[in-house]
């Protein structure tokens, strides 16, 4: 169809209503992306009710979400908190220690009696809390008499009993003074001081990585207007899914922990593909000037990678969701929730913001953007340099990953320690405190609960057991339920990896009914259970991915080579993470003291990481390519082009990436600082090793054989094409 002309005989400019003229070429999402310029107005309505309706619950994020969850469910240990809490007034793993202690006074004396008086009554005045049992001379007091410990019992979750501890710690160590220090401790207590500390470094480091990100923005697109966007649309999914969690959480406690990742996760992927889908739409706008049609071509081509992308990050994050542990289940919940709204966004909001801006989207351009090309001349010359001379840049590439990937063979993992809380923290400095009071074992007591008539037994074998250094006298319910409980104070620190075996042994020698528990056992019975679904999700992680490949290449070969050569940036990260975190290096510079262990959750979860944002970078590079070769037929024009046309916009979101993850590096807390520099390095790995090397040069050495798919496959797969007719 031809425009019509004006009474000059000039073709008017081409709006967006008027493109509506024209039928719309391409597949579902090609028509989609039309119809969210056609209808704008309703696009940014929904999306401003959603906003407003989901931003006035987001303030209240990290107050609402639960503050614990980092259990093993149906494990021996969480069956020991629950007949504690059931039984013994709450006398559980979840329960509050307060520490009382004065170099000058006993615990006997007035003075310390009155402090711990006080503690009793606002333990009283709340109902989370059940029975508070007060130092007793050689279980909780010090044999020097100057340190007592006073315990809370537990009379809700152990979520409700962390937001307990929030609401009562500044009361509580506000008792201190004249002489005598108070703190709170136990798990609760820890996991209070410890969000506190994450959430804090969680914040700085977006405060950091928000302007940094702009920078790099800028850089890419040579336009304020265009690096803008990709920020606008991260906000957007930010608000949606910092409320969606609140309401969430209404249903079932999600971890505070979520929203942390979901923070982080929602502004480096929607800034990726907001990167792909306005570069793309930039260059459909410099061959078409109608931006009704220059959207549809865009979302035609590089909707369908980020549709698939997120596709891929949402069901990596799913496998997670098998592991029976209600803090890493919700972290994964958090991220995926992100995700669903930073991809609604990119594929409604985003097009109709493109539809209405058209060339305005290039406003406030730097001078070099003009001179910017979609298919970027550097890129195309290393994609030549590449197919003259694949081996020595993919042998180069191989030792670089394999070297690196080398250390994760004598990788440690265990539950974090207590040097993940700040030295400041009251929770470690009471830990502390009572270790050089009672002994290094005293704060990680192991909690025996037995049938009573078998309490003597239980206790000569406790006893028995090597590497336990005292048993408790057995404590019998007081309803007349039969059971008994006795405290086992292990010879070493809670985090000492000798606690494992410890922690065998005496399960194996008490009566056939007797039962482990305590915060170290919940932590070690947790780690096993990570161990035990490492594999399985590993397996589910790459099967799923290679079918998502499958499907969107049509292709075995490349899809099988997609999927694999993910690993070794995943296991090079991990080897790094090997050498920085469990054997110190680099740590004076980082600002830590090494654990000798990477985090428990560490190999679960950042696998999901690294592997969904590998193949975020799989989908755009492949897409590319295999829109090139159904054009041409050609595979050397195929990887050449795809570099071309994808190798800017995959180094512009590396950068952003590795920026956004590499702030968190900055992070007191460990496990942050953890997150940070094993997804920062498995990022830069990624992208400037595997897809802008290792990739291109496997495309190179296949030829044909990477696009090609047998008749029966073809049938059986959907039909799926990054080409826009």
């Amino acid at each position: 169809m031809n425009e019509p002309a004006t009474a000059n005989g000039k073709a008017p400019d081409p709006t967006p209503n008027e493109g509506s003229m024209h039928p719309v070429r391409g597949g579902s999402l090609a028509r989609m992306g039309s119809a969210m310029v056609a209808n704008s107005r309703w696009v940014f309505s929904v999306w401003l009710i959603v906003l407003v309706g989901l931003g006035v619950a987001a303030p209240s994020v990290f107050s609402s979400l639960a503050g614990a969850g980092w259990q093993a469910n149906g494990s021996e240990s969480v069956q020991v908190r629950e007949l504690a809490q059931q039984h013994f007034g709450g006398n559980s793993s979840a329960a509050v220690q307060v520490v009382v202690h004065s170099d000058t006074q006993q615990v006997s004396d007035p003075a310390v009696q009155h402090v711990l008086s006080s503690a009793t009554t606002l333990f009283h005045q709340d109902p989370r809390f059940a029975d508070v049992i007060a130092p007793q001379p050689g279980m909780s007091i010090s044999p020097d008499g100057h340190t007592g410990i006073l315990i809370a019992g537990a009379n809700a979750s152990t979520d409700d009993m962390v937001k307990a501890v929030d609401d009562l710690k500044g009361e509580l160590t506000a008792l201190a003074g004249n002489g005598i220090e108070v703190y709170p401790t136990g798990s609760s207590a820890l996991w209070s001081d410890f969000n506190k500390a994450n959430h804090d470094a969680m914040m700085k480091a977006e405060m950091i990585s928000w302007p940094v990100t702009l920078v790099i923005m800028v850089l890419a697109f040579g336009s304020l207007v265009a690096a803008g966007l990709p920020l606008l649309l991260t906000l957007a999914g930010l608000v949606a899914s910092a409320g969606g969690l609140v309401l969430l959480n209404t249903v079932f406690p999600i971890s505070v922990w979520a929203m942390n990742f979901a923070m982080m996760f929602a502004l480096a992927l929607g800034i990726d593909y907001a990167l792909f889908i306005v570069s793309r739409f930039r260059a459909a706008l410099s061959k078409n000037p109608d931006p009704r049609a220059a959207v549809a071509e865009t979302m035609d081509t590089a909707g369908k990678a980020v549709a698939l992308s997120g596709l891929t990050v949402i069901v990596s994050l799913s496998a997670v969701l098998l592991v029976p542990a209600p803090a890493v289940r919700t972290m994964a919940i958090g991220i995926i929730l992100a995700v669903i709204f930073v991809l609604a966004a990119t594929l409604t909001l985003l097009p109709a913001v493109l539809g209405k801006l058209g060339r305005k989207v290039n406003g406030g351009s730097l001078p070099y953007a003009k001179r910017q090309q979609h298919r970027s001349p550097v890129f195309a010359a290393w994609g030549h340099l590449l197919h003259k001379h694949p081996w020595p840049f993919a042998l180069a590439a191989l030792a670089v990953l394999i070297g690196l990937s080398v250390p994760v063979l004598s990788l440690k993992v265990a539950m974090p320690s207590i040097q993940v809380v700040p030295t400041d923290a009251p929770v470690r400095q009471g830990y502390e405190l009572v270790q050089s009071q009672m002994g290094k074992g005293a704060p990680g007591m192991l909690q025996i609960i037995t049938p009573a008539a078998e309490a003597d037994a239980t206790a000569k074998a406790a006893a028995a057991t090597h590497g336990i250094a005292m048993v408790t006298p057995a404590q019998k319910a007081a309803d007349g339920s039969g059971y008994a409980m006795l405290q086992a104070i292990p010879t070493v620190d809670p985090s000492d990896p000798s606690m494992g075996a410890i922690l065998s042994q005496l399960r194996a020698g008490l009566p056939a009914q007797a039962l482990v528990g305590g915060a170290p056992a919940e932590n070690l019975d947790l780690q096993q259970t990570l161990n035990d679904y490492l594999p399985l999700i590993i397996g589910i992680i790459l099967l799923l991915g290679f079918l998502l490949l499958l499907i969107a290449l049509q292709a075995p070969l490349i899809a099988i080579l997609g999927t694999v050569v993910s690993l070794l940036s995943t296991g090079a990260a991990f080897g790094v993470a090997k050498l920085i975190f469990q054997d110190g290096h680099g740590s004076g510079l980082l600002g830590f003291t090494p654990q000798g262990f990477l985090d428990g959750w560490g190999p679960v979860f950042f696998f999901a990481m690294i592997f969904a944002i590998a193949m975020d970078y799989t989908v755009f590079l492949l897409s590319t390519a295999k829109e090139h070769y159904d054009h041409s037929g050609d595979p050397k024009i195929a990887y050449v082009d795809g570099l071309a046309h994808s190798g800017r916009v995959i180094l512009a979101a590396a950068g952003v990436m590795v920026a956004v993850f590499f702030t968190f590096a900055l992070a007191q807390p460990l496990p942050p600082k953890e997150m940070g520099i094993i997804l920062g390095v498995a990022v830069l790995l990624d992208a400037a090793l595997i897809r802008l090397v290792l990739l291109p040069v496997l495309l190179r050495l296949t030829g044909h054989a990477a696009w090609w798919s047998p008749a029966w496959l073809r049938r059986v797969l959907p039909k799926i094409s990054f080409s826009h007719n």
